[in-house]
C-alpha cells in the first residue's frame, strides 16, 4: 500500500517491525533517529540519564549539545551548570557546542545534522524547523532524550498528516513570516493539532530555504508536530552552498574532525549531497498517498501580516494595524524562527540610512555565528547598528523571557519570533505582536505597528478538505508475554471534551515531591467529579471525547488513574503531551472517535459527569478491535514498542531492562 512522505521516513528509523509492515498514521513503534539534540536542558536531561542507571551512551555520534538558551546569564551559578554539561559531553563523546556558536536548531541545519529525508530530534517544540530541509523534524520530552542517549531509541506514535498545498507565489513584500502568520490565523480551530504536514503545490518552489525554515518552525505554533517541505532543486543548492562555505570558513566548530572525509565536513560534504540528489525520486510521497486533511492556500492573496496580542492566532494585516496606530515600544530580530541571513537582509534593506524612532528600542541578534559574520561581510548588520539597533549575542534571550531586552509593564512589543503568549517575553502586562523581519524594521523606525509595503488587498483564497481514512488491511498483531491479548471491563463514560490535565488531578497536589501512589488514586477527576471516586473500582475502563489531556504536561494526569485501577483511557482524540507521559509510565490510551459518539447518541440523555456503564466492553488487541453492544470498533495496532513499555512499566523501566 502506498505511503506518504512522512510514513516513508518514519519506516526508516523504525526499530523491530516486520519488513513487510508498512508504517502507518496512529501506529506506535520504537525508533532510532539520526540525531538527538539537547540544549540547556541538558543539565536536567542528565540525572534523569543517571537514575536509570546508565553510564555510557549508547552512540555518542547520535548525541548533539548546544548552549543557546541563557547565554546572557553570566552569574557563576549558570557559567557553573554550563561547565558541567559541557564537562559531561565531552567526557560521553558527544558533539558540543558552546555558549555562543548560535541556537541549537540552526547548528543542527548548519552543521549537517539535519538532511532530507532523515528524522532528527530535539528536546524543544520548535525542532518542527528541521522540515525546512526535507527532513523529520519533532520534539521529544527530557525522559525521551535520556532513553535516546542511553539505547539510541525511543518511541513515537505516527500522528495523522495533512497536506497543506501552497498555490502560486508570494508578491513582492511579502515572506514566508506572513505565510505561517496567515496559515495559523485563517485555520484557526486546531484543524492541524497534533498532525504532521507535509507542504505540496506549485509555490513551494519559489519559496527561499530561509523562508521554509520560517514556515515548519512555526508550524510548531499551528499546532502541529512536524512540518516537512519536499526535497528539490532549492533545498540540494542550500546544501550545496553551505557545504562551499564550510569549505572556506574551515572545520572550526565542527567536533568530529576525525571522521571528516578528505579535510571536507563528516556529514555535509559532496558525497552526501550527491547521495541525495540520487534520491530525488525516493524522497516523496506516493502519487494515491493517504492524508487525513488536504488545505490550500493560494499565495499571490497574502499581503504583509501581523499577529497577536497574546496569541498567534488572531491575525490582522499590517496595513490595518497601521490605521490603529498601535504604538510601540521595542521591537526584536532575534529567534530560532527570523534571524537568519535572509532575514537580516531584508530587514536592513527595509531600514536603509532611517534611525530608529524615538523611544523606541530594536534588539537583533543572529541565528549563529556564521549567521551574523556572513550578514557583516554583507554590510547588512552595520546597517541595522547604524540605525540604532541594540546587538545581543547568537542564541535565544526575549524571545524565551531571558537576558537583556524583556517587555516591562505596559509595554508593546513587535518581534520576528514564533511565539507572543502572555508573559513570554516579559511583564504579563505587556502586549506582543509578531511579524516578518521586514514588518519589525519597518515599526521600528515609525515607532508603531506598520506594513513594510502596502500591497493591493485581495481576498484570501484557501481551501480545507476532509477525508475518510481509506480500508486497510487487517493484520494480526503479534501479542508479547506480560500483556493481554484481551481484556474486558465496564466503562466509565466521562463524556466531555477537553478534559484538561487540571481535571483530572488538580495542580495544587503537583508539586508535593513525596505524595504516594495511593494519594494520588484518592484524588483522581477530583476536579471534575467528585462522583468519580464513588463509583470507579479496579478495571474499569475509562471513555471521554475529543483533546483529552490538554493542558498541563503533568505526568500524574496518567499515573493517577493508574494507579486508581483504570485500565486505560478510550477517547475521541487525545493531547499528544498526555499520550506520551502516559506511556512513558506505563498507561495504555486509544483513540477511538466512532465509539465515544456512539455512546454520546446511546446515552444523550443521561447529564451525570461521569456515568457508569455496567455492560462490557472488550478490547481484542489482537485484532485491534474494540466489541460493545454487538458492535465492532477498530484502533490502530497496538504495536511491540506500546505492549513493551506497558509490560516493563513505562519507558525508564524499559531503558534499565534494555541496558542490563
Amino acid at each position: 500500500m502506498s505511503q506518504n512522505f512522512i510514513e516513508k521516513i518514519v519506516q526508516k528509523y523504525a526499530v523491530d517491525i516486520d519488513k513487510n509492515n508498512e508504517v502507518r498514521s496512529g501506529q506506535i513503534i520504537s525508533v532510532r533517529p539520526a540525531y538527538v539534540m539537547t540544549h540547556d536542558n541538558t543539565g536536567a536531561v542528565i540525572p534523569k540519564f543517571k537514575s536509570i542507571g546508565a553510564t555510557k551512551f549508547f552512540n555518542p555520534r547520535q548525541v548533539v549539545h548546544t548552549l543557546d538558551h541563557n547565554i546572557q546569564d553570566k552569574s557563576p551559578k549558570n557559567l557553573e551548570k554550563y561547565r558541567k554539561i559541557e564537562e559531561f559531553s565531552k567526557s560521553m563523546g558527544a558533539d558540543f557546542y558552546p555558549a555562543g556558536r548560535g541556537i541549537g536548531h540552526q547548528i543542527m541545519c548548519e552543521e549537517g545534522y539535519v538532511l532530507p529525508g532523515t528524522m532528527v530530534v530535539a528536546s524543544d517544540s520548535h525542532s518542527n524547523m528541521y522540515g525546512g530541509l526535507g527532513a523529520l523534524g519533532t520534539p521529544v520530552v527530557r525522559t525521551d532524550a535520556a532513553a535516546i542517549w542511553a539505547t539510541g531509541q525511543t518511541w513515537w506514535q505516527i500522528p495523522p498528516v495533512a497536506k497543506v498545498e501552497l498555490r502560486s507565489e508570494l508578491r513582492e513584500g511579502v515572506s514566508g513570516k506572513d505565510v505561517i502568520i496567515a496559515l495559523a490565523g485563517l485555520f484557526n480551530n486546531d484543524e492541524v493539532l497534533n498532525h504532521a504536514i507535509e507542504f505540496t503545490g506549485d509555490g513551494v518552489k519559489n519559496l527561499s530555504l530561509d523562508q521554509r525554515l520560517t514556515i515548519a518552525n512555526m508550524t510548531t505554533e499551528w499546532g502541529a508536530l512536524a512540518g516537512v517541505f519536499p526535497v528539490d532543486e532549492v533545498t540540494l543548492t542550500w546544501l550545496k552552498e553551505r557545504a562551499e562555505y564550510i569549505k572556506m570558513r574551515g572545520l572550526e566548530g565542527v567536533n568530529s574532525d576525525a571522521d571528516a572525509i578528505n579535510g571536507e565536513h563528516p556529514r555535509l560534504n559532496s558525497k552526501t549531497i550527491m547521495q541525495i540528489q540520487d534520491s530525488l525520486q525516493e524522497l516523496k510521497a506516493d502519487d494515491d498517498a493517504f492524508y487525513a486533511k488536504e488545505i490550500f492556500l493560494d499565495l499571490s492573496t497574502i499581503e504583509p501580516v501581523v499577529c497577536g496580542p497574546h496569541t498567534v492566532k488572531v491575525m490582522h494585516s499590517a496595513r490595518e494595524m497601521k490605521d490603529k496606530k498601535v504604538k510601540i515600544d521595542k521591537a526584536y530580530l532575534v529567534s530560532c524562527v527570523n534571524s537568519r541571513f535572509e532575514d537580516i537582509k531584508s530587514a536592513a534593506e527595509t531600514i536603509g540610512n532611517n534611525k530608529v524612532a524615538e523611544g523606541v528600542k530594536f534588539y537583533i541578534a543572529a541565528a549563529s555565528r556564521d549567521v551574523q559574520k556572513e550578514a557583516e561581510k554583507a554590510g547588512y548588520w552595520q546597517t541595522l547598528l547604524n540605525a540604532g539597533a541594540i546587538p545581543l549575542p547568537p542564541g535565544c534571550g526575549p524571545c524565551i523571557g531571558l537576558g537583556a531586552g524583556l517587555l516591562e509593564d505596559g509595554e508593546v512589543g513587535i518581534s520576528a519570533t514564533n511565539r507572543n503568549f502572555k508573559g513570554r517575553m516579559g511583564s504579563p502586562n505587556a502586549e506582543a505582536y509578531l511579524g516578518s523581519p521586514a514588518v519589525v524594521a519597518e515599526s521600528a523606525i515609525k515607532g508603531y505597528i506598520y506594513p513594510n509595503k502596502e500591497v493591493e488587498p485581495a481576498t484570501v483564497k484557501k481551501g480545507l478538505k476532509l477525508n475518510e481514512i481509506k480500508n486497510v488491511s487487517k493484520q494480526n498483531v503479534e501479542i508479547l508475554d506480560g500483556f493481554p491479548k484481551e481484556i474486558s471491563g465496564d466503562i466509565i463514560f466521562c463524556d466531555t471534551d477537553n478534559m484538561n490535565t487540571d481535571g483530572i488531578y488538580p495542580g495544587k497536589y503537583t508539586y508535593i515531591d513525596d505524595f504516594t501512589p495511593e494519594q494520588q488514586a484518592a484524588v483522581a477527576m477530583e476536579n471534575y467529579d467528585v462522583n468519580f471516586q464513588k463509583i470507579a473500582k479496579e478495571g474499569d475502563i475509562l471513555i471521554s471525547g475529543y483533546n483529552y489531556g490538554t493542558g498541563s504536561s503533568r505526568e500524574q494526569a496518567a499515573t493517577a488513574l493508574k494507579y486508581r485501577g483504570i485500565r486505560l483511557v478510550i477517547a475521541a482524540s487525545f493531547s499528544a503531551t498526555y499520550v506520551r507521559n502516559a506511556l512513558n509510565n506505563g498507561f495504555l490510551s486509544i483513540e477511538q472517535k466512532d465509539l465515544v459518539e456512539y455512546l454520546r447518541k446511546k446515552y444523550k440523555a443521561n447529564k451525570e459527569l461521569s456515568l457508569k456503564i455496567q455492560a462490557p466492553l472488550t478490547i481484542d488487541f489482537s485484532k485491534s478491535e474494540i466489541r460493545f453492544d454487538n458492535l465492532v470498533f477498530s484502533f490502530p495496532p497496538i504495536g511491540k514498542a506500546a505492549q513493551e513499555l506497558i509490560v516493563t512499566g513505562g519507558l525508564e523501566n524499559w531503558v534499565k531492562k534494555k541496558i542490563s
